[in-house]
């Protein structure tokens, strides 16, 4: 039962009585179940007291009550409901009239009652479909099997020419093989069948060649072939594979032919081998192995047997399977006798015994429901079918609907329902329970009299194909906007985390800045219209955290306090529209990009004034694309990434490039302005081994653009944690972005270390690290996220680029669309992932399988009661952040002690908001001397400010405090000496001391002091018999 449904069940939060609002919503909701009835309508505070009424005082007692003491009792406890309604209860407990109830019999029907309805509301939902999707395939004939790999999260698709596709789990096509046997290179010759064998990683293809080619997929090479089975009496044409999962050593591979006959091979040590080798295989080396299928009839592999019948009687066996809960083959033909056959075998008997229904004109497919314990048939005739297995004569129901023959059945085993497809191309999903068509969709394929359709539903990803020819169709579920949780009303564009006040800082198309507790999930505040209606694209935060900037489409980047007061607006665009990708904070410089080639640049030493102009960079443009991300590593390392794939190296503090990098060639970059370093690095490079450095020396090569942006650079990372790679090399660099893939770098060698797919087909990625640099979150635009442990990857350097991906800790999907931004953070020394998506949602989750809980969802969370990873010692984390600081200011060293944050600088002209210094405010010379001394104690770092008494305060106005008014004298301090001269003492008359215990006690205590006479009689008596009885057990012995 879903834990929706019992919450609306449940409801905590009501108060006693039928008429509060939750319960009258609740009502509303689910008036058609009867939810006006008084067991839908009791809350978890009724239950509470109920059980209270059956709670015994003594242990293990049951309460059991009858059905006047039941009515008179609840009415009573609960405090509403009439006597009639409460004997209803009772009376629908009381299901074998016994006349009296208890706990465990009430709890019982309640549960019964809830998962009853929960049934009856997923019978009846009816599943909101996406468009009908054509896939891009490649394939040049009729489409044989789709089919779903658990395994490796991949679709496979097979064609009748023999080529297979390899489809992500996001239905983006990956690679496709040949797949052909030597025979079937002639003519006329094509693959039949395909299905997978998942507890042993192969997959099984029939051919029409009367053969089965098993296939490794573990194999080095491109689908190697391990088995192939020949000399089958007639051509396989649908094929079936079972496996225990309890003991994955039994598996079954069941298949029909063209001659009527149903086969099935069972495995008995599938894990280990499927046929026998023989002892010759290893000596010729042969890679495959080829097996007659006189060899198995015979008997000669140990680890299988065979179980055939021809029940059939020469008709097309056009479906099989095996079924493990009635332990059972079934199959199907288009015949109107033995049109379905169950084939099962006795432990006792080697030969099957078979069961057959005859049904009028035949049917094209069939699926079996084990929970319902029904076969759905398609029929020729129109007719969907419902049958029981073990009832022959007829069916137990007939969906009538369709006005062409039925090709496809399959059900949707969750909800209960079944889909129905038909030649005239239309779609139908029925209630099995009401046997009731609650859908009809008429899907638009070509018109064609002559086609082969295949129908495939993945009931796990809600995905339903339908093939026609050799185009294949996707029908997807839209998941339930209604039901699905919003952090926001438009599209989430950014999200920051906040490590001083633990706060979670989003923003969205419409130009709304949300605030929210990390701890708990609660909204704190919001801001709107930030920049008007146009879209906050990107946010960064100062190295204080006390200012917001915000980037907009509409060319300006804004300073804010946490109070919502605009500190400044930047002039990005130049009064035009621009897309800011990116805000990149330095001590002296505000790096913004993202539209152009170049860096725009701002100094927030000029920040005079509430407009602020871009200023020169000094470094001019030195991308051929538009620079799309930026990256800062102390002391003075910047690097920003393009769209076409280059990385360019920086130096901050001259402002010029010095080199560039990209997955296909390395260049040199020469500086206009400091030509002698340049002019050193040349020279040193030149006599250089290294090959990279050989190549760098060439200068400016000649490349191509990439301009359809696969290798586009969306995020760059630096790994700060790792502090000697210069000196032992190692990757300090992570890019990522178009095409997937994420590249390790090492900006001192000036080298690609290592380089991964992380999603296949996903298209441009983003991705986030943590402060320690262990793990690495990448997102793509299906919405979702992997979680990649990193910190033993590319610890050093190799001459050979590694291409193995790091161990993936996680993958899941928390969102349905694409993920815009990824933050990971430790609060409390706990790792979290927080990543914003363009479905409205943010979500927040641990790194390990941890629960994800969305922003803005009722229930807040509990971040402490979920420990994610061992919080790390806070010692060394502090030791950690005292080096960076320390680097951060010898870097910096040249600014002046005394001069303001570049964020936190104001417009002096703004004198509606200009705020007095402490020193000149009537509060005293104290509190100076404490201002005074604090100030000199805390010395700026990496942009921090000088923090100041009054920047929590900003919007005060602090001015002369007024005079007190004269107040009067209370009488205490006019006559002191009435209230407070001293009392004369008296004379205390002295106190007997109490004797002891010991002098007072008269006699010592004894049993018959102590206790009641009659208790000493009792005992005594007792004694006595207990005496009689051993002294007749002593003479019984003798």
């Amino acid at each position: 039962m879903s834990c929706q449904k019992a919450a609306l069940e449940l409801n905590t939060g009501s108060q006693p009585g039928p008429m509060s609002p939750e319960r009258t919503e609740d009502v509303t909701a689910f008036e058609d179940y009867g939810t006006g009835l008084l067991e839908n309508q009791l809350s978890v505070c009724d239950f509470v007291k109920i059980q209270k009424a059956f709670e015994s005082p003594e242990p293990r007692k049951i309460i059991c009550m009858s059905r006047e003491d039941f009515i008179q009792k609840m009415t009573e406890i609960v405090g509403w409901g009439t006597k009639e309604e409460y004997g209803e209860l009772f009376d629908k407990v009381d299901v074998a009239q016994d006349g009296f109830i208890n706990w465990d019999k009430l709890t019982s029907f309640i549960l019964l009652e809830l998962y009853e309805q929960d049934e009856r509301a997923k019978a009846t939902v009816v599943p909101q479909w996406k468009d009908l999707e054509f896939l891009p395939v490649k394939h040049k004939d009729n489409i044989q099997k789709v089919i779903f790999l658990k395994s490796s999260s991949h679709y496979l698709t097979i064609s009748k020419e023999g080529l297979l596709a390899i489809w992500g789990e996001n239905l983006k096509l990956q690679e496709t093989f040949p797949i052909t046997s030597d025979a079937t290179k002639l003519k006329h010759l094509w693959v039949t069948s395909l299905v997978s064998l998942e507890n042993v990683n192969k997959i099984a293809v029939a051919f029409t060649s009367k053969e089965i080619c098993f296939y490794d997929l573990l194999s080095k090479e491109e689908f190697a072939c391990q088995y192939k089975l020949q000399g089958l009496k007639g051509t396989p044409i649908c094929m079936d594979y079972w496996y225990d999962p309890l003991d994955a050593n039994e598996s079954i591979l069941s298949f029909g032919d063209i001659t009527g006959k149903v086969q099935a091979i069972a495995f008995t040590a599938a894990l280990i081998s499927l046929f026998e080798w023989p002892a010759s295989a290893c000596e010729d080396g042969e890679a495959t192995m080829t097996i007659n299928w006189a060899e198995l009839l015979s008997g000669c592999h140990k680890c299988c047997h065979i179980l055939e019948h021809k029940l059939h009687q020469g008709d097309w066996v056009r479906q099989v399977t095996y079924n493990a809960s009635l332990d059972a083959i079934i199959s199907s033909t288009t015949s109107n006798t033995n049109s379905v056959v169950l084939a099962w075998r006795e432990k006792s008997k080697k030969h099957l015994n078979m069961t057959s229904f005859n049904i009028a004109q035949g049917i094209h497919a069939f699926d079996y429901h084990s929970r319902l314990n029904l076969i759905a048939t398609a029929g020729i005739n129109n007719k969907v079918c419902l049958w029981n297995p073990y009832v022959v004569s007829k069916p137990v129901g007939v969906l009538w609907g369709h006005s062409a023959s039925v090709i496809a059945v399959q059900f949707f085993v969750e909800r209960k329902q079944l889909f129905s497809f038909s030649k005239d191309k239309v779609l139908r999903l029925w209630d099995i329970q009401h046997q009731l068509s609650i859908q009809r969709i008429a899907c638009s394929f070509p018109e064609s009299q002559d086609f082969r359709c295949l129908f495939h539903f993945d009931e796990a990803h809600g995905r339903l194909f339908i093939s026609f020819n050799n185009r294949l169709a996707l029908l997807a579920i839209k998941s339930d906007a209604s039901k699905r949780v919003k952090s926001h009303e438009k599209a989430v564009t950014c999200v920051l985390y906040n490590s001083i006040l633990k706060q979670v800082i989003s923003s969205d198309t419409g130009s709304t800045v949300s605030f929210w507790m990390i701890d708990t999930g609660q909204k704190i505040k919001q801001f709107t219209g930030c920049h008007g209606n146009a879209e906050i694209s990107t946010m960064a935060l100062d190295a204080n955290e006390t200012r917001l900037l915000t980037g907009s489409t509409d060319g300006t980047v804004k300073i804010w306090d946490f109070n919502g007061y605009c500190h400044h607006t930047l002039n990005v665009g130049q009064d035009g529209a621009v897309d800011i990708s990116q805000i990149l904070i330095l001590k002296k410089t505000i790096l913004v990009t993202g539209w152009e080639r170049a860096i725009t640049v701002f100094r927030p030493q000029n920040f005079n004034q509430f407009f602020i102009q871009p200023e020169e960079w000094k470094g001019g443009i030195q991308h051929h694309d538009d620079i799309l991300c930026a990256a800062f590593l102390p002391p003075q390392t910047v690097v920003t990434g393009s769209y076409d794939g280059e990385i360019v190296l920086w130096n901050n503090s001259t402002e010029s490039a010095h080199h560039v990098l990209h997955p296909d060639y390395q260049r040199l970059l020469k500086s206009k302005l400091d030509t002698k370093p340049q002019k050193l690095l040349s020279a040193g490079r030149s006599h250089s081994t290294d090959p990279v450095a050989e190549q760098s020396t060439m200068g400016v090569r000649n490349f191509e653009i990439d301009t359809e942006g696969k290798n586009a650079v969306t995020r760059l990372c630096f790994l700060k944690a790792r502090k000697n790679t210069a000196v032992t090399g190692g990757a300090n660099l992570v890019s990522c972005g178009g095409s997937g893939y994420v590249r390790f770098w090492d900006i001192y060698k000036k080298q690609l270390l290592a380089e991964f797919l992380a999603h296949s087909g996903a298209g441009t990625i983003i991705m986030s690290t943590d402060k320690m640099n262990r793990y690495l979150t990448t997102g793509d635009l299906d919405g979702w996220l992997k979680i990649w442990n990193i910190e033993e990857y590319c610890l050093n350097s190799s001459k050979n680029k590694i291409t193995k991906a790091p161990t993936l800790i996680r993958s899941f999907q928390p969102h349905e669309d694409r993920i815009s931004s990824l933050e990971m953070c430790e609060p409390g020394g706990q790792l979290l992932i927080i990543s914003s998506s363009a479905d409205c949602s943010i979500c927040v989750t641990g790194v390990c399988n941890a629960p994800v809980w969305i922003f803005g969802q009722a229930k807040h969370w509990h971040i402490e009661n979920y420990l994610f990873l061992p919080k790390r010692d806070t010692n060394l984390v502090e030791s950690e952040i005292q080096k960076e600081i320390s680097l951060f200011s010898k870097e910096e060293s040249c600014l002046d002690p005394t001069e303001h944050s570049l964020l936190n600088k104001r417009n002096k002209d703004d004198s509606a908001y200009n705020v007095r210094p402490s020193e000149d405010t009537n509060l005293g010379i104290k509190y100076k001397e404490r201002n005074t001394c604090m100030k000199e104690t805390q010395k700026p770092y990496y942009g921090e400010v000088i923090k100041k008494s009054f920047s929590a305060f900003r919007s005060l106005s602090i001015g002369v405090l007024e005079e007190l008014p004269e107040v009067n004298k209370p009488a205490f301090l006019l006559d002191p000496e009435k209230y407070f001269r001293k009392e004369p003492e008296k004379e205390h008359p002295q106190i007997p001391e109490a004797q002891s215990l010991f002098e007072t006690l008269k006699a010592v205590f004894d049993e018959k002091n102590l206790f009641p006479k009659d208790i000493l009689d009792h005992e005594r008596k007792a004694k006595q018999l207990c005496q009689e009885k051993s002294c007749e057990v002593k003479k019984n012995k003798k």
